[in-house]
């Protein structure tokens, strides 16, 4: 079964739907939306790093994406306005990276399959990658999802029962990371925000509970990924921007069904 490439490019835009879905609640609740912009882009320096000493990209992406989301944590709550410090190591990050990439010697090396995803190439050991990381964000939320919880909710809360808020945050963050250095094949570095806000956003107007609202995120992350790349097979589009517009036509859709779920 594994050896037809669309069951392999479903399988792992599934793993990578519902782990974005997972973490994309704490993003929509923190307000984290830049933040995984920051991470993302710094996933194209490592793209230049792993082509540059000749690594594998996930290493190399691994690598700047946590470099990245230590350094924000860092310096997070210093003095920094922190939308002002995001665009600076967002866009920073970047543009290093593509400049980076034009420096790597050898033939010019093409950017699109890491900036919009390469879902259809996504091989077995890919696949292994994808689906040990969904394991490992769900065995971490298991284990920290009270913590978590508390400290999105309220630091002075979670002080007040013996969490420390800005852990949760570095955990929450080198996570993020990690997603985002895993998807950077099935969606790209430039989508893989829009996959983490857009479950979470449409499942926060149907949700009751913080549970609820993550198994909802996962869901529709999950659909999103299925009709997106059936959409990019009838269309013969490249598979990131669909799954995307998937999971736009069902946030509009529970837009329009919330006030159904509020009167209930």
């Amino acid at each position: 079964m594994l050896d037809d490439f669309f069951i392999r490019a479903l399988i792992a835009g599934v793993g990578t739907a519902i782990t974005a879905g997972w973490l994309g609640t704490f993003v929509v609740w923190r307000r984290m939306a830049y933040f995984g912009d920051a991470t993302a882009h710094a996933a194209v320096l490592g793209v230049a790093l792993a082509l540059g000493f000749q690594i594998s990209i996930l290493v190399g992406v691994t690598f700047t994406a946590s470099g990245m989301a230590v350094l924000l944590w860092a310096l997070h709550g210093r003095g920094f306005s922190v939308d002002t410090l995001l665009g600076v190591l967002s866009h920073g990050a970047l543009a290093i990276g593509l400049l980076a990439v034009a420096m790597v010697p050898g033939p010019r090396v093409s950017l699109d399959a890491y900036l919009f995803g390469d879902i259809l190439t996504v091989s077995k050991m890919d696949l292994a990658v994808i689906w040990c990381g969904l394991a490992v964000v769900a065995g971490v939320l298991w284990w920290r999802w009270s913590a978590l919880v508390t400290s999105t909710v309220s630091p002075d809360l979670a002080y007040a029962a013996g969490v420390d808020p800005r852990r949760e945050q570095l955990i929450l963050s080198l996570l993020l990371a990690g997603v985002v250095a895993v998807s950077i094949k099935v969606v790209g570095a430039l989508l893989i925000t829009a996959l983490l806000i857009i479950p979470a956003a449409a499942a926060r107007n149907v949700a009751r509970t913080p549970e609820m609202m993550a198994v909802i995120a996962a869901l529709i992350g999950g659909a999103s990924a299925i009709g997106g790349l059936h959409a990019s097979l009838w269309f013969d589009a490249p598979a990131g921007p669909p799954i995307v517009v998937a999971a736009i036509i069902l946030f509009a859709l529970g837009v329009v069904l919330r006030p159904l779920f509020i009167r209930r």
